[in-house]
């Protein structure tokens, strides 16, 4: 089904993060298992829309929410317009084929008294954990970053001289991200007792590590950041993305331009708003240090 070559080639080429590769990758395995057993078809250039239609039917017949079967179904399209592309196919059908209407949901955020909280909270453990532990709080709230980059950055990607950091975004694109004077004095604390405690990462020079010195890794800043959420919100989503909603809403409710706050998150949809383009790692600056309330 030509699967494998479709991986190879969003791996190599668009350079696609390991998450998403994984979920397009579920996907297709999703779509031609039912394909297979339904229809007993096996040739990918077999599938009509009809076909595809009633993977669509399954789907929702299983309560699958529309959101998740927009998701497939872009999977879908991009999987048939890189088959097209290489004339693997001489018709596509997915051209006849609509996207159910995705449910618009509201990012949950933390509001801002239980971020101070929160902070109160995380203060008094100075043991290494705990340092570490604060960290990773102040880094998503303080910044907005996601997760995937968080677990990324390398001491070499810090610049405590003029507080900002480089990370590599979706499709590993970089970006630059200012902080303030409250996450660097956090940073030289936990770089400090690290390098005394720890010593340098068996993983080059990882930033942020576990007690064995060995890089962080997503299940344990969850466990990190859902303990400590859990404590100040009621919210049924713990996640470090509901840090980065907060930091979002924050900003605006402070006055930041929306424009910059979605430079700093590193959306793709940069296009729609050319202003965001050609905003200086300076003039962010100037924003973040005006409009987040921790600064």
């Amino acid at each position: 089904m030509h699967i494998d070559t479709f991986i190879q080639y969003i791996t190599t080429e668009k350079r696609y993060s390991h998450h998403t590769i994984l979920a397009y990758q579920n996907d297709l395995n999703q779509f031609f298992t039912f394909i297979e057993n339904t229809y007993k078809i096996y040739a990918v250039d077999e599938i009509t829309h009809q076909m595809i239609r009633s993977w669509i039917f399954d789907l929702s017949s299983r309560s699958i929410s529309s959101n998740s079967i927009s998701r497939k179904l872009s999977t879908l399209k991009t999987f048939y317009g890189f088959l097209r592309k290489n004339n693997i196919i001489n018709n596509n059908p997915l051209i006849k084929i609509s996207s159910p209407k995705k449910n618009k949901r509201l990012p949950e955020f933390v509001i801002q008294e239980q971020m101070d909280e929160l902070f109160e909270n995380i203060l008094a453990d100075q043991s290494f954990k705990g340092i570490r532990d604060k960290l990773i709080i102040q880094i998503f709230y303080f910044t907005g970053i996601r997760l995937s980059e968080l677990v990324q950055i390398h001491d070499h990607d810090i610049d405590l001289n003029i507080k900002q950091f480089k990370v590599h975004g979706k499709r590993n694109k970089e970006r630059i991200i200012p902080f303030g004077l409250v996450l660097k004095q956090s940073i030289q604390e936990y770089m400090s007792i690290r390098n005394r405690e720890i010593g340098k990462s068996e993983n080059e020079d990882h930033f942020i590590v576990t007690k064995k010195g060995k890089k962080i890794y997503n299940k344990l800043v969850y466990r990190v950041v859902n303990s400590y959420l859990s404590r100040v919100s009621t919210l049924k989503k713990t996640s470090p993305h509901v840090l980065r909603h907060t930091f979002a809403t924050h900003m605006l409710n402070n006055g930041a331009d929306l424009n910059a706050i979605k430079e700093i998150l590193g959306h793709t949809n940069l296009a729609a708003t050319q202003i965001y383009t050609h905003n200086t790692i300076n003039k962010l600056k100037t924003i973040y240090n005006q409009a987040h309330p921790r600064a």
